[in-house]
């Protein structure tokens, strides 16, 4: 398949998921009453709806869903690692310690930027005990290494906050956020988080030729020009900012950055280059139709979508892999 039309199949299933996004739900709305709400003229239920709810959350959904999606193809190019994704560097587990601590100590009821700040601190602070591990080594099982070290670390953390919340409430609310979800969300949670995915992604896409190249070997990709060390910070700088400030809104949300990849490679040439852009598209595709499916769902409290995506992640993945000859 070219890689404009599956650019624009991708993109047209994503527009179709953000416009379902905006009329299903608990309340379902009409095209009719969406058109009026967004023109202005539509009844104050319908305008209070798509505004104050859908908007924003359908908008992070897109958002994380992208980062997530990306940041796994170029994490899968770079370590030459099919199951990479942000969780193998302890990007994702630094996060969500930084919002663990955020909600245990008390800081998240200071301001609501507080819980998204501590996040992206943590997956930043994660990006620098990575380096000290690492040292100066360039292999990719060094960093995969040293991920699984610093994401064991910070899983640790976390289970130690639960173990000595000071009562109940604490350790739900704790375990809410860590399942992952978009309920509630307002414009400032966007404004929080798109900054930091914009950021992220552009340092991410930048590297697209670089990691053509490393498809060769190290050293084949130094005697192109490639610095391979300046690649690294820029991978895993852009990783650890759009990573963080998508789980600092949205929890930890699993299984994106490793299933869609594997679902994208196959309709191209395979080559890290042609799989980042669509990679982004497509999860954010994959994120808004799982976010649909949470609340339509009838349940008497409203899924987790941390929780939807393992679930629909796993089979996926699983299914793929049968069908796959070969997985690279």
């Amino acid at each position: 398949m070219s890689r404009s039309l599956l650019l624009a199949l991708l993109a047209a299933l994503t527009l179709a998921a953000a416009i379902a996004s905006l009329l299903f739900g608990p309340v379902d709305l009409s095209v009719g009453r969406l058109l009026a709400a967004a023109s202005g003229h539509g009844d104050p239920i319908a305008t209070t709806i798509l505004f104050e709810l859908r908007l924003p959350r359908t908008a992070l959904a897109l958002a994380v869903g992208a980062i997530l999606g990306l940041a796994g193809a170029a994490l899968q190019g770079y370590l030459r690692n099919p199951l990479a994704e942000p969780s193998v560097l302890g990007t994702s587990n630094a996060a969500a310690l930084g919002g663990v601590a955020a909600l245990y100590f008390g800081f998240a009821q200071i301001h609501p930027a507080v819980l998204p700040l501590l996040a992206i601190g943590g997956a930043l602070l994660s990006l620098a005990l990575l380096f000290a591990l690492a040292g100066r080594s360039e292999s990719p099982l060094t960093l995969i290494l040293a991920g699984l070290a610093v994401g064991t670390l910070a899983v640790a953390g976390t289970s130690l906050a639960l173990n000595l919340s000071p009562n109940p409430f604490a350790a739900m609310e704790i375990m809410t956020w860590l399942l992952g979800s978009l309920e509630n969300r307002s414009f400032e949670h966007v404004r929080i988080a798109l900054p930091c995915v914009a950021i992220g992604a552009a340092m991410l896409l930048w590297n697209s030729r670089a990691l053509d190249a490393l498809t060769l070997g190290e050293d084949a990709a130094q005697a192109l020009g490639v610095d391979i060390r300046r690649l690294r910070l820029r991978l895993l700088v852009g990783t650890a900012i759009g990573v963080g400030g998508a789980v600092a809104v949205a929890g930890a949300i699993g299984f994106v950055g490793l299933i869609v990849p594997h679902l994208i490679r196959p309709l191209t040439d395979r080559s890290p280059s042609a799989t980042l852009l669509p990679s982004a598209i497509g999860g954010a595709a994959l994120l808004v139709l799982a976010d649909i499916g949470v609340r339509i769902v009838p349940t008497t409290n409203e899924l987790k979508l941390g929780v939807v995506t393992a679930f629909l992640g796993v089979p996926i993945f699983l299914v793929h892999l049968m069908r796959e000859k070969r997985i690279w």
